[in-house]
């Protein structure tokens, strides 16, 4: 995305951030676009990140990609999640990278995992890929902190799959991991690499990896608070 327009202020509390949340909700992203001096580009295959950069432009974000929630004064963390037209999420929502040699010994409480998911502002945006970029509309948003059950949920995820990591099993991670998080690769090429650690505690080059929440997970998300018939038939 461009330079644009200068940057808006960041929201002084929840209610403003949901009010400006919701005053997006029925635009589509080529108008918010063309408000932050920028154009929505033909499609998003090498622009994956436009919409959410977009709409954290909008909403006033702050943290870029530090790994802390996008409203740091708040604790609040921005995804925009595209549905289809059931409102059923059409992919999985990526969480943070991994700091693969950092996972020995690491703990729920205090991840960045644990304090980006504390607190989510969701924003639907439609994900119809024969629908022009420009023309897809933003939705209601929600202010969503998990239950105890979806915390439980969250972390016993999180611990399975990172400790797998931090004991050397990184390249034993599958996708099928996890019931509401998994590990997935996230790398620009295949030649992008990181270090993590072996199962003798020798580092070695790999590719770098994410968390990710399930579209299962996140469509639960969507049902329990929504009228979504369809939502609870994502895979």
């Amino acid at each position: 995305m461009s330079a644009g327009l200068p940057p808006v202020s960041p929201p002084e509390s929840e209610v403003e951030l949901l009010a400006r949340a919701r005053a997006l909700a029925g635009r589509t992203l080529g108008a918010v676009a063309g408000e932050h001096g920028v154009s929505a580009p033909p499609d998003l295959r090498r622009a994956k990140g436009f919409v959410g950069t977009l709409v954290e432009r909008a909403l006033g974000a702050t943290a870029g990609s530090r790994a802390e929630p996008d409203f740091p004064a708040l604790g609040v963390e921005c995804k925009t999640l595209p549905v289809d037209a059931r409102g059923v999420p059409c992919e999985s929502t990526f969480v943070c990278t991994i700091a693969l040699e950092t996972m020995a010994g690491a703990e729920w409480e205090g991840s960045v995992v644990q304090r980006k998911l504390a607190k989510v502002l969701w924003v639907p945006v439609e994900g119809d890929r024969r629908l022009e970029v420009a023309r897809r509309r933003l939705g209601e948003p929600l202010l969503w902190s998990p239950s105890s059950a979806e915390e439980a949920e969250l972390r016993h995820d999180w611990e399975e799959l990172s400790g797998l990591i931090g004991r050397g099993g990184v390249e034993q991670v599958r996708g099928e991991l996890g019931r509401a998080l998994q590990v997935r690769p996230k790398a620009a090429g295949s030649w992008s690499r990181r270090r993590a650690l072996d199962a003798e505690g020798a580092f070695f080059a790999t590719l770098p990896r994410g968390f990710y929440l399930r579209a299962t997970f996140t469509a639960r998300v969507l049902q329990a608070h929504y009228h979504l018939p369809g939502a609870a038939g994502a895979r």
